[in-house]
């Protein structure tokens, strides 16, 4: 149903879409700081459960729009590629926000309340719901067959790409914890990178073009 090819420049850009640093992942980072390495990689999961709320309400809602309106496609990325450059700057602006870290290991939240809570996140975080409405349909040839089929395939590679980075960053954050919490600095050093790389990827997606 999707070219080799294309699935492959789909994942590509979806992984360095994902290790950018983003409201998702600075959860998942925090949880770690503040708990330890357990509650992080729950969160991780609950995260990525958002992840696929996305593929599946864009596959059943906006593929079907994209597939039969040129015009929409346009001004989805259009709106996303500003989003994503207004998130971008704004990452920029308040890099130092938030810095205190917390080790607070006597009160963990329980199993349940994580997940809650990262799912909420990972549900309402703009930069993915964005990349799945605007740059995931880029990828997809109606002539190859329905796009709410390849909408869906390509979230469900994005949500598991998604699962095993963002379970890097939680278990780097677990073994680091020491070492960023010395240097609120450094955190926001991580947060403006972040911020500027994505700024340049909603640049780029305003200048592209749907791919065939």
């Amino acid at each position: 149903m999707i070219a080799p090819h294309t699935l492959l420049a789909f994942a590509a850009l979806a992984f360095v879409v994902i290790v950018i640093p983003g409201p998702s992942v600075l959860f998942i980072v925090g949880r770690a700081l503040q708990h330890g390495r357990w509650p992080a990689l729950v969160s991780v999961v609950g995260n990525t459960g958002g992840v696929l709320v996305h593929a599946v309400l864009v596959a059943f809602g906006v593929g079907a729009v994209i597939a039969a309106s040129e015009a929409a496609f346009v001004v989805l990325k259009i709106v996303g590629g500003l989003y994503l450059v207004w998130l971008g700057v704004q990452a920029i602006r308040h890099r130092g926000d938030g810095l205190a870290v917390r080790q607070d290991d006597a009160v963990v939240p329980s199993t349940g309340r994580l997940l809650a809570e990262s799912f909420t996140v990972g549900v309402t975080n703009p930069k993915t719901l964005v990349f799945v409405a605007a740059v995931l349909p880029q990828f997809v040839d109606t002539a190859s067959g329905p796009a709410w089929a390849q909408i869906l395939m390509l979230g469900l590679v994005f949500a598991a790409i998604a699962l095993v980075s963002d379970g890097a960053y939680a278990l780097l954050a677990s073994g680091a914890r020491a070492w960023l919490a010395r240097s609120p600095r450094r955190v926001a050093g991580i947060r403006a990178t972040g911020g500027a790389l994505m700024t340049a990827l909603g640049v780029v997606l305003l200048l592209s073009r749907r791919a065939a």
